[in-house]
């Protein structure tokens, strides 16, 4: 399927792709025929951001390998080899560049990026998300593209009470220019497609393992002056490279078939993550795992074959497939760990087949009853995983260098402090989630919200904690202890949770139902819509 088949805003993404759907007493059977979605991957992000950096690319079993790029005069060339070096070199410049844009708002998620992007563009500013290290929002680059207008804009929006937005800027001197190697001979481009005959190509790079991958690979620039490693891939064939990695090799078979049904919906639903970036998906936990083709998996093979265009909506839309390993004995809800738009179909269930706990009767926003949950150890799906339960203590001192690099890195103005006096969670949802934790410093008191929490500090596996003060001989306050369970944001499936379901006999379609109360597994057609994007 070509890109113009692709409509870029999501409200209008509908694609005709398989046929009707076939699951009858949830027993799945894969359509007869089937054309599939090409993805476009980051696979290697950021290339060129530490020095020396170096990426190998080599062909398999004897293939060669057709390399395209565009020469100085922005003509397209092509050469033919079995392997090629990509590196990264400083470019002087003949006179310096201004770089800057502003920095609208800072978030630890793409979730709530996104919600705070659709809050400015409701106030008549044209913004675009990215990444250079947190998600951030930024005044769109191509409209605010003068110093004047950036400063204008900066402006307005401090007279009108917004402190947040900043100006980041810089001079430069020189310019990062990819440049690749073959057969001895240098080359220098900002774009280098690579495609393999038959066979996948392995890509080999300084920081990262080995791996192969199918489809093709593209070398572009991003954003933030660096480049980005494409992976341009089918949706079923990028599917065994994150099945077998995300739900494990040996999990149950039908866990492995709603973690892939969830994995091919969620891929198709996030399409628009990297849209700033010219690329659609990440290769990480920002995203979904993927290692491409190197340590596929026979179990997941078969699970996504029997799966085939199955996908996961709520009222005719693709859900928000948000899964997690663990959740701690109770899934949250979408708002209890982002902001925006709810969604129906993720809220907080107890994630246990038996009556273990009565939310409408015992909240977990209650303190003293989240403890009691807390205690609880049996009888849950999760019952014996290593990070159902854990208990990690810090002191004083680390809890305020890891807090001081969080402020550093938002560039907030307590970033100063030299000591946290206090810690206290003054919010929880209903799940139990925190949603505001007080924290008192040298500097003055901060407020951290949701999944903030994680960011800032390390000992959280989740937001699922409580804190138990910790103090010496004296009576003084030396640390805290986070007692609490799951890992991750616990919003969704719980991947060890379906483990169990699938071990109690369940099918896949009622371990959907379970953690995405309301859904429906259906086939893709040309009705789905993938997204709903805010004008």
């Amino acid at each position: 399927m070509t890109k113009t088949d692709q409509p870029v805003r999501g409200k209008h993404l509908l694609i005709t792709l398989f046929s009707l759907p076939l699951l009858l007493g949830g027993v799945f059977s894969p359509p007869a025929t089937a054309k599939d979605i090409e993805l476009q991957v980051g696979i290697i992000q950021r290339f060129g951001e530490a020095q020396k950096e170096q990426m190998s690319i080599a062909a398999t079993n004897g293939d060669t390998l057709t390399i395209k790029f565009q020469d100085a005069n922005g003509q397209t060339q092509t050469l033919s080899s079995n392997q090629l070096t990509l590196n990264v070199i400083k470019q002087s410049l003949p006179q310096s560049l201004l770089k800057e844009y502003i920095v609208l708002s800072d978030h630890a998620t793409f979730e709530t990026a996104e919600d705070s992007a659709n809050q400015w563009k409701a106030k008549g500013i044209k913004v675009e998300v990215t990444q250079p290290e947190r998600w951030q929002v930024w005044a769109k680059r191509d409209v605010y593209e003068t110093p004047l207008l950036r400063r204008w804009l900066l402006q307005n929006l401090k007279a009108k009470g917004f402190n947040q937005p900043y100006l980041e800027s810089a001079i430069l001197a020189s310019k990062s220019q990819a440049s690749f190697t073959v057969a001895g001979k240098q080359y220098s481009s900002d774009y280098v497609e690579i495609i393999a005959s038959k066979n996948p190509i392995q890509v080999s790079h300084s920081k990262e393992k080995t791996r192969s991958y199918g489809g093709s690979l593209k070398l572009q620039r991003n954003a933030y002056g660096t480049y980005t490693l494409v992976n341009n891939i089918p949706l079923e064939t990028y599917l065994r490279g994150v099945v077998p990695h995300e739900i494990g090799p040996n999990a149950p078979e039908n866990a492995a078939k709603a973690q892939t049904i969830i994995a091919r919906t969620y891929a198709l639903r996030n399409l628009r993550r990297f849209k700033a970036d010219n690329y659609e998906l990440c290769a990480n936990t920002h995203c979904q795992v993927y290692y491409g083709l190197s340590e596929t998996s026979a179990k997941a093979d078969k699970a996504i074959a029997a799966t085939k265009g199955l996908v996961l909506t709520y009222e005719n839309e693709l859900v928000d497939a948000l899964y997690s390993s663990t959740t701690g004995g109770v899934t949250a809800s979408f708002n209890d760990v982002w902001n925006g738009d709810e969604r129906p179909y993720l809220k907080a269930v107890i994630d246990s087949p038996q009556k273990i706990w009565d939310l409408s009767q015992k909240s977990l926003a209650d303190e003293q009853d989240f403890r009691n949950f807390i205690s609880l150890q049996n009888g849950f799906n999760e019952t014996g995983r290593n990070v159902f339960r854990w208990n990690k203590q810090a002191t004083l001192a680390s809890l305020t260098k890891d807090l001081q690099k969080y402020l550093e890195r938002r560039k907030h103005p307590l970033a100063n402090l030299k000591t946290i006096k206090s810690m206290e969670v003054t919010e929880r949802s209903p799940s139990g989630r925190i949603l505001t934790m007080m924290i008192e410093t040298d500097q003055g008191r901060l407020d951290l919200h949701k999944n903030e929490v994680r960011s800032a500090f390390g000992p959280p596996r989740s937001t699922l904690f409580y804190l138990e003060p910790i103090y010496n001989g004296q009576k003084q306050l030396t640390g805290y202890a986070f007692v609490g369970g799951g890992f991750g944001h616990g919003v969704g499936m719980s991947q060890f949770g379906s483990y169990n379901l699938a071990q109690l006999g369940w099918s896949p379609d009622k371990i959907l139902a379970f953690y995405y109360p309301g859904t429906k597994i259906q086939t893709l057609n040309n009705s789905i819509v993938f997204w709903n994007e805010t004008e």
